[in-house]
């Protein structure tokens, strides 16, 4: 009889196969090393592991979808402040890259299913992105709705691809609660973070200073908005492990860990300023 690899086993072996795919010696010598999102990953391993697939057919759309999304990661971090022209060409040229390998991984799959609805996700990331970084935005909804977006859009689609739609509110809220929790982290550590910045804009009269330099209560009242959006997400995670059917141990865990790590200030801070 044959043992089938346990999920950690399934998670682990993959996970080395997208590394090895990812990390070309030459790239990492001139971009930053890229970022594999392993809690994504996991997920989608889960959401395979009880679904009848071979855990060839498991590996190749989970490396598929880590693949497009390690390429739009990457090619987001193009930005004007490169270090020089050649680091710019090679984070472009890096991110083709990975984009290349997807599409040669898709093809050999032979789903043209999977290839409609993943190329969808790719577009309505892409699209929400443009919103954001082109300050096309009208409310905080909005941009929230768009970090949401674009945090999940691809393993939404994924998920719909299986028909197992279930885990779409629950996968959307997980990534938006992560990026949020992120970009908080960036603001109180660094005082820089794409999140922040438009919520000054959209939150603040005279919004041409800086994050850093903004007064204690202007900061604080950013802090009051992202938690408030934290702690919704928080109760909606809290209720929906409790309800999606085959969650394993190991994501179980994880995502506990995840939740645990959002500790509210905004209120101590406002109390203390």
């Amino acid at each position: 009889m044959i043992k089938l690899p346990d999920i950690r086993q399934k998670y682990t072996d993959i996970k080395e196969q997208v590394e090895q795919k990812v990390f070309h010696p030459y790239l990492l010598k001139y971009i930053e090393t890229p970022v594999i999102d392993e809690d994504k990953l996991l997920i989608l391993v889960s959401i395979m592991d009880r679904l009848e697939l071979s855990y060839n057919e498991m590996k190749n759309y989970a490396m598929t979808t880590m693949l497009i999304q390690i390429a739009l990661d990457t090619h987001e971090h193009i930005s004007n402040d490169a270090v020089d022209e050649i680091n710019r060409q090679l984070t472009v040229l890096a991110g083709d890259y990975y984009s290349g390998m997807y599409y040669k991984l898709l093809a050999e799959i032979e789903d043209i299913n999977m290839i409609k609805e993943l190329s969808k996700g790719i577009k309505e990331i892409n699209e929400h992105k443009i919103s954001i970084y082109q300050r096309e935005l009208n409310g905080i909804e909005k941009l929230m709705t768009s970090i949401k977006k674009i945090e999940s859009s691809l393993l939404v689609k994924f998920s719909e691809c299986f028909k197992v739609d279930l885990w779409n509110e629950f996968i959307a809220n997980l990534f938006f609660f992560k990026r949020l929790l992120f970009e908080k982290r960036l603001f109180l550590e660094a005082g820089s973070s794409l999140v922040f910045e438009t919520l000054k804009e959209l939150t603040i009269t005279n919004n041409n200073r800086s994050l850093k330099s903004l007064s204690g209560k202007q900061q604080s009242d950013l802090l009051v908005i992202c938690d408030r959006y934290l702690d919704s997400s928080k109760q909606f995670l809290l209720k929906g492990m409790s309800q999606l059917p085959y969650l394993n141990e190991m994501l179980e865990a994880r995502i506990t860990s995840i939740i645990n790590e959002h500790q509210p200030i905004a209120k101590t801070l406002v109390e203390e300023g």
